[in-house]
């Protein structure tokens, strides 16, 4: 069972994820704060596997506190409305594990916080595009330990695209537990920590389809 915490200073917001997640037979909601200084003395009581974070709330924010509680080992996923660059890098930068838009659909929501317990990070796709035009700029080649096949090489260029799991395997005809295996090959290849190292060498050594 993953035990989620979280954050926000509207009471609606929370209520709503709260739906989202507990529809999820592996996915509960064990504390709900409506600050961030609460957050965080929440997530020291209750020890979450995942803290679900707005970015602005009173007395502390998001930000505030996905630097308090990644330094201690707990991941974090900052869920807000704001899509700021500044707040993207900062949170990532602090040790967030992921970085949602409120608009996301509820699956993104489940997966951003099933992919933190995995050890990877999700980050709505429309941050990872406009993350990765600012990143693609010339680099020295630095290959793949292994070569991907064709089907891996498909696949990482839906990651590159900001396509969830599911959206890949949709649009390739496979199973999502298939992508999510050859996802964690690619990332032993290319010796990537998670979907935004897949996408960035993905952008610098992959041509366009066709």
């Amino acid at each position: 069972m993953i035990d989620v915490l979280l954050a926000d200073d509207q009471q609606e917001i929370r209520g709503a994820f709260r739906l989202i997640l507990e529809a999820q037979p592996d996915i509960r909601v064990v504390a709900e704060a409506a600050d961030g200084a609460e957050a965080i003395e929440l997530a020291r009581r209750h020890r979450p596997d995942v803290v679900l974070t707005d970015i602005r709330m009173p007395v502390m924010d998001g930000l505030a506190v996905t630097r308090a509680l990644a330094g201690e080992g707990v991941r974090v996923v900052v869920v807000t409305v704001f899509d700021l660059d500044e707040y993207v890098d900062t949170a990532l930068r602090e040790g967030a594990c992921g970085f949602l838009l409120k608009r996301s659909s509820p699956t993104l929501l489940v997966e951003a916080v099933r992919a933190a317990v995995a050890g990877d990070a999700l980050i709505s796709p429309q941050i990872t595009v406009r993350m990765l035009s600012r990143l693609a700029r010339p680099r020295p080649a630095r290959p793949a330990a292994e070569p991907l096949t064709p089907r891996e090489t498909d696949i990482a260029r839906g990651v590159a695209a900001g396509q969830t799991n599911a959206e890949i395997a949709a649009a390739l005809h496979l199973a999502p537990g298939t992508v999510k295996n050859h996802i964690a090959t690619i990332q032993r290849k290319l010796n990537a920590r998670n979907r935004v190292g897949i996408a960035t060498w993905t952008w610098d050594h992959t041509p366009p389809p066709g």
